[in-house]
């Protein structure tokens, strides 16, 4: 039985060699087309159905086409197909894209003109011969908590003053103690500011006496125009209320004029008429600009104090205000 076999192989192996060679000859023919089906070029060589998704759309026999084709091709169908259905998406996207670089090209050229403005703006700045003066000699009144509002409210004198139209000469006198202290740990950049005269000594020693003014709401005098050859002094006191008066005794045991602003002329408020140092300080920077008492006060007076214009209706269930929120921030000046 195994001769025969071995037999059998040996006489096919010519014959499969010479179907190979020359298929024409060959009666077998449809045989090798059955044996050897044609497979379809994945690299679009053969002349028909070269595209995958055309073989699809044809219709007839697509079960067929896909199990005739390799796993390649039917990834390369599928992301055919994932491509064209995300046409449209795709196109959203690049003009969403294009929208936003006109978005960001407009917004550095809008960026670019405010910065010349600005420039312009600074060009146009008039400093004022008038002083404003911090005094910071009530550091024994006040605890750490009061002495750091202290601190915040000088800041933002400070940043204040150097953006406003008409900076005044800002001077702190009497720093030390606590405060410096605290603005040694808190900001340490203090140390460079620009525009302003940050001194150890007293304020009687740095300026004449009858050039200083001292502003405090206790004063019976009303201050009516600012006169930028004065020295105004606004005490750097974060007092809840406890000391009152206090700056107004202080400029008359030292025999220096002393007002208050026209806060009673122009606003009502349901509060008591003691502002922060930084809102003073403010309310005298928009009066240099504007020169209105009543623009400069409605400027900068915050809504909690409820100010309204005197002879107008005030609506007491909106501008309410408890004692305690009030005073929380304010020094005994105004």
């Amino acid at each position: 039985m195994k001769y025969p076999a071995r037999a059998e192989k040996q006489v096919r192996k010519p014959s499969q060699k010479l179907m190979s060679e020359t298929p024409t000859d060959s009666p077998e023919v449809p045989m090798e087309n059955n044996l050897f089906p044609e497979v379809p070029d994945v690299e679009g060589k053969a002349k028909s159905n070269d595209n995958p998704a055309e073989r699809l759309e044809a219709g007839s026999g697509k079960e067929e086409c896909l199990e005739s084709m390799s796993k390649r091709q039917r990834k390369k169908l599928l992301k055919q197909k994932q491509w064209e259905a995300q046409k449209d998406l795709r196109r959203q996207k690049r003009k969403e894209k294009r929208q936003k670089r006109k978005l960001e090209r407009q917004s550095k050229l809008d960026s670019s003109s405010e910065g010349n403005d600005r420039k312009c703006m600074r060009r146009e700045v008039v400093p004022s011969t008038l002083r404003l003066i911090v005094d910071c000699s009530f550091d024994d009144l006040m605890v750490l908590k009061d002495v750091k509002k202290l601190h915040k409210q000088i800041q933002r004198c400070y940043a204040e003053n150097r953006k406003a139209f008409h900076p005044v000469q800002f001077y702190l006198t009497s720093h030390g103690g606590q405060l410096k202290t605290n603005m040694n740990e808190n900001d340490k950049g203090w140390v460079n500011w620009k525009d302003i005269q940050i001194r150890t000594e007293h304020y009687s020693e740095l300026i004449k006496k009858e050039d200083l003014v001292y502003l405090t709401s206790d004063s019976p005098d009303v201050l009516r125009e600012l006169d930028e050859k004065k020295a105004y002094v606004i005490g750097g006191l974060v007092d809840h209320n406890h000391h009152k008066g206090i700056t107004y005794k202080k400029a008359v045991e030292q025999g220096i004029g002393h007002a208050q602003l026209p806060l009673g002329n122009f606003v009502k408020m349901n509060s008591r008429k003691v502002l922060a140092v930084n809102h003073v300080f403010e309310i005298i920077l928009a009066y240099l600009e504007k020169r209105d008492w009543k623009e400069a006060f409605f400027s900068v007076l915050p809504q909690r104090k409820g100010a309204v214009p005197l002879g107008e209706a005030n609506d007491s269930s909106k501008h309410a205000l408890s004692g305690k929120e009030d005073e929380d921030n304010d020094s005994d000046s105004s």
